[in-house]
This record gives structure tokens, sequence and C-alpha cells, in this order.
């Protein structure tokens, strides 16, 4: 694991099958976290899924601002220019910068984002029964784990420092809340007429 100031280098690293992630060798947990840390991955495929087949406005503007804030991570660590820790063990790494990382950018703000969704954007009453809360609380909790369990692994695999994760932790935070606010006064006005604006373009493109 890398503390800041501490390395610990394991003899050897094995790729997770397909991917460039590395974990040490004969090292189950390691192994384990390394899939983890492709989770990122899986939240980008599950997003162009959703866009794919149901075309939903709020979808593609949750989207948007997770490739905004992987591009601020970008511009970040190119002005700071933090080296990874323990001289970059790995190779097969985007860039030579560890600060912030994305990883922990990057699920801090889906899993921040999806909770102020959860809470906020989704309708309450005061009548809310009793299972639809709890899913919320379940789904809320699990994001968050998720978050921390994918930071936790960027250390872990020497890819960041703890400072690392927890600066993109911050910042994947904030933008997600940024975000959010921007969605919620500026774009959510405007879906009902981009909607409107779709269906009148495929109407004309029928009656043709």
């Amino acid at each position: 694991m890398a503390a800041d100031g501490q390395c610990s280098l394991p003899a050897s690293w094995l790729p997770v099958t397909l991917t460039h992630v590395e974990y040490p060798a004969g090292d189950l947990f390691g192994h384990i976290l390394a899939y983890l840390s492709l989770s990122p991955i899986f939240v980008i495929v599950g997003f162009l899924t959703l866009i794919i087949f149901k075309r939903e406005l709020h979808t593609i503007s949750f989207l948007g601002g997770l490739g905004l804030n992987e591009g601020v991570n970008w511009l970040i660590k190119h002005v700071i220019q933090e080296p990874r820790p323990c001289g970059g063990p790995h190779t097969a790494v985007g860039t030579k910068y560890g600060m912030p990382s994305s990883h922990s950018q990057f699920m801090w703000f889906f899993s921040v984002y999806s909770f102020l969704f959860l809470y906020l954007r989704m309708h309450q009453t005061n009548n809310a029964r009793f299972l639809d809360l709890l899913w919320r609380h379940l789904l809320s909790l699990g994001l968050l784990t998720a978050a921390f369990l994918v930071s936790y692994s960027r250390v872990y695999l020497l890819y960041h420092t703890w400072s690392q994760v927890l600066y993109g932790g911050i910042a994947g935070s904030l933008m997600a809340i940024a975000w959010f606010i921007f969605t919620q006064e500026v774009l959510t006005p405007l879906f009902p007429r981009i909607a409107a604006w779709n269906r009148q373009r495929k109407l004309g493109t029928k009656l043709q």
C-alpha cells in the first residue's frame, strides 16, 4: 500500500485479463480490488446503454457532467504535475501524474450526484412508503461504499497516494454538487422544449 512517502513494492505484478490494471502476484485481495477499480468503465457502459435505448435527457446530462469532470481532472493533473507514488511502478497508465486520482474523482462525482438525484430530484411525499425510502437509503449506501472501495483500491495497488485519492474525492464531490445545481436550474427547464423539438423533427421526417 502507498502511504505518502512510503513504499512497499511486491515482487511482481499481474494484469487483470484484457485490461492494463495490475495487482500483486498471488494477492487475492489485490486481485478483487483490481476488478473494483474497473468500476468507471462499467458505469460508462451502463450510461451508453441507457442513452441508446431510452434517450432520456437527464441521463445524457449526467454523462456530460462525468465527461466534464474527467476534463477538469486532466487539467488539474497537468497543472500540479505531482508524480504517482513509488516512482510509478505501473507502466500502462494514462498519465505519469497522480494528483488528483481520476478514478476517485470519477466515482465520487457519480456517487454524490446519484445521492443528490435520489433525495432531491426524485420527489418524495409525507406518505412515502417505507420500502421506497429503504431502497433509496440502501442504494445510496452502496454507491458511497463503492466510491470508497475504488479510492482505496488505487492506494492499495500503488497507483495513488492517500492525498491523491482524497483530493480526487473532494474534487469529484464538488463537481457533482455544481453540476447537479446547473442541471436543475439551467438545463432541466429546457428539457421539455428539447423533447418537443425532437418529436416535431421526427414527425416532419416521417411526413417527408
